[in-house]
């Protein structure tokens, strides 16, 4: 009885991370089985652990290739884990116990509070059925769409399965793809359907749901909040500058952009813009690119999506605020003003404290797999922010890891999806009130 009181007292980033890591071991546990490889073999249990992580964490990357090796049991067991990782297993027991005509408790309603990222309990069961029926809503439209597309080039049925699993990966920003060799979507590099379906996807799974509920009631209130402004705004810009990045750099490159007409061109620079965004799915063979954008890249995937997301990061927002720090120092104001509204300065410290530590992060990753892979530098740093920001782009070094190199990613994969700031709070004591404050100093800066 006491063991269980203890438990029941855990805060909510503890459950939270004990939640994932439950749902990583079974589903590692189930990928391990025969039934789930199409050869009858049993993949090794670190394989599975590894490919269970990437799946619950909406990565994308893989260390067995996924159309080719796992059966359809084992492919239906990835996209269980997808949606499970996407949309986080407190909102699937919730539409559990609201479809049971059970009572959300308050213990419940803060570690839903804290899963999807919030501020307030307010509304939080509210906010928690809209973002059930949208996302069964845009997964089912992504997979019509894509279904009747893939029906042009296979049977019906097939067709059928490929536009559900693409179009769950794609929302859920997990990158997973069963086309078999590691292709991702390179077969339909000027495929304006598969596209611009796959990026509506990935831009809609990555906005939020809070923005998502924004916009769809943006008739009705006749105003966005600060935070979807900041989000479309930075999204926004982030889309288009990764498009004209990717186009200027790779426009001359014939292993890239350059064999492609100018449609085609234009299709593969916007959808590789969107896709280092956490989704993990690629047009254009990362490999050949130039170095310049393989960094860029990086820069992109270690910015990520936004909060209360499918994806990784930073977070959009965190990266707007560091850039108005930087505006408002340049222009000697004491306030970071974004859309007419100052922000307080625990805004402030909190971004700075999620980049510090993510920084960290990704250096300490990419040191560690140096001394442990047979790797250039830059395969490396990709390797280690894409595992960070839950993307799933890789230049070719996750199917060769080491052992040492499959633990470290699948556990900054793990600390990526659910936060650094989640863990810290999770693993750390209990915040501890100051009494006092310390006279006030001044040190030079710069």
């Amino acid at each position: 009885m006491k063991i269980n009181v203890k438990v029941w007292k855990w805060s909510p980033p503890r459950i939270l991370v004990s939640g994932f890591a439950i749902i990583i071991f079974i589903g590692a546990f189930l990928l391990s089985m025969p039934f789930a490889s199409a050869s009858g073999e049993r993949l090794p249990f670190l394989d599975a652990l590894f490919t269970a992580t990437s799946a619950t964490c909406v990565t994308g990357l893989v260390v067995v290739d996924t159309g080719t090796y796992f059966s359809i049991w084992g492919q239906i067991i990835l996209l269980a884990l997808i949606q499970l990782g996407g949309l986080g297993f407190m909102t699937m027991a919730t539409l559990v116990a609201l479809v049971l005509r059970k009572k959300i408790s308050l213990r419940e309603r803060l570690i839903l509070q804290e899963a999807m990222n919030q501020s307030s309990m307010e509304g939080i069961v509210r906010l928690i059925r809209k973002v059930i029926f949208y996302s069964l809503t845009i997964e089912l439209a992504g997979a019509a769409l894509l279904a009747g597309r893939f029906a042009a080039d296979m049977p019906l049925g097939k067709a059928v399965y490929y536009g559900i699993f693409h179009s769950i990966s794609s929302f859920n920003n997990a990158g997973f793809d069963i086309f078999g060799d590691y292709r991702s979507l390179t077969l339909y590099v000027s495929d304006p359907v598969v596209n611009i379906t796959a990026i509506l996807l990935v831009v809609l799974g990555g906005l939020g749901f809070v923005v998502m509920s924004d916009l769809l009631e943006l008739r009705k209130n006749r105003k966005l909040s600060l935070h979807s402004k900041v989000v479309l705004s930075m999204t926004g810009a982030l889309i288009a500058v990764g498009f004209l990045v990717v186009f200027v750099f790779e426009f001359t490159n014939h292993l890239t952009l350059g064999a492609l007409d100018w449609g085609g061109k234009l299709l593969a620079s916007l959808f590789q813009s969107v896709m280092p965004r956490t989704a993990g799915y690629n047009s254009l063979d990362l490999t050949v690119l130039r170095q310049a954008t393989q960094f860029f890249i990086i820069l992109l995937m270690f910015i990520g999506a936004s909060p209360g997301s499918t994806g990784g990061g930073i977070k959009t927002t965190t990266f707007a605020v560091l850039v108005g720090s930087v505006i408002a120092m340049v222009r000697g104001r004491e306030d970071i003003v974004l859309f007419r509204y100052r922000l307080g300065k625990d805004r402030i410290f909190k971004a700075l404290t999620i980049t510090l530590f993510a920084m960290a992060l990704v250096i300490s990753v990419t040191m560690l797999l140096s001394m442990l892979e047979d790797q250039s530098f830059i395969k490396l740093l990709f390797e280690a922010t894409s595992a960070f920001g839950t993307v799933g782009l890789s230049l070719g070094v996750t199917p060769e890891l080491s052992e040492g190199g499959k633990i470290i990613i699948a556990l900054t994969m793990f600390v990526g999806r659910l936060g650094l700031l989640t863990l810290a709070y999770a693993l750390g004591p209990g915040a501890d009130k100051e009494l006092f404050r310390y006279p006030e100093g001044k040190i030079t800066i710069g």
